[in-house]
């Protein structure tokens, strides 16, 4: 159930609480014009898409449309 633990030294612990890096992380790059119009490109497509399938989507959500109703088709009117 429970795993013991490996016993630290208690100086390292007390040691681990005062030290601080003097090593800075180098600042990331700024992307460049054309990364930024791709990732704008992608993200024009990825809403184009959802508001297209909502556009298309929403004539079969229509309750008029409801499959329990029964439907006449032209070719019976003539019998």
């Amino acid at each position: 159930m429970f795993r013991r633990r490996e016993a630290v030294p208690f100086a390292f612990v007390a040691e681990a609480d005062r030290f601080r890096s003097n090593v800075v992380p180098p600042t990331p790059e700024r992307p460049s014009a054309s990364q930024l119009l791709g990732r704008s490109l992608i993200g024009l497509t990825v809403v184009a898409g959802l508001v297209g399938s909502l556009l298309f989507g929403l004539p079969a959500l229509d309750p008029g449309n409801a499959p329990g109703k029964a439907q006449q088709s032209e070719a019976s009117e003539g019998r």
